[in-house]
């Protein structure tokens, strides 16, 4: 079974960095959000079973 090469294989490579470049903007926003969720969940984790 043969797979399609694509026709520039740098295209490829800038597709990839392009995913990656488009995420790391969001780095200041989730995870301090992410952070805060975690936190909600531990504490009424500790209220539950104090």
């Amino acid at each position: 079974m043969s797979h399609p090469t694509p026709a520039d294989p740098a295209q490829n490579a800038q597709m990839e960095q392009d995913v990656v470049e488009s995420i790391v903007p969001l780095m200041p926003i989730v995870l301090p959000v992410a952070g805060g969720v975690l936190m909600l969940l531990l504490a009424s984790i500790a209220v539950f079973m104090a």
